[in-house]
């Protein structure tokens, strides 16, 4: 995936992750959130089809992210929780 599609795609991820999760963040939020979801999505899909479903600009790669990201968002607060 180029960085055009990581930006875009990552966007997108972030800012439906952060209103499942009912979270107000900016677009630098969104952003980073879509990205690290879409890390963590590609390799939790990878481990469990063998492959790895984010690679393009297309619906399956926005929702693996967006798992990704609900994901990253469910553990920082599990983390976080406790301060």
């Amino acid at each position: 995936m180029n960085l055009f599609s990581v930006i875009i795609v990552g966007i997108i991820a972030g800012w439906i992750a952060s209103k499942v999760m009912k979270s107000k963040a900016g677009l630098w939020a969104y952003l980073g959130l879509g990205v690290v979801g879409a890390i963590v999505g590609g390799w939790i899909s990878g481990l469990l089809t063998g492959v790895n479903l984010v690679g393009a600009i297309n619906l399956t790669s926005i929702l693996v992210s967006a798992l990704g990201a609900i994901l990253v968002i469910f553990i920082y607060r599990l983390i976080t929780k406790n301060r």
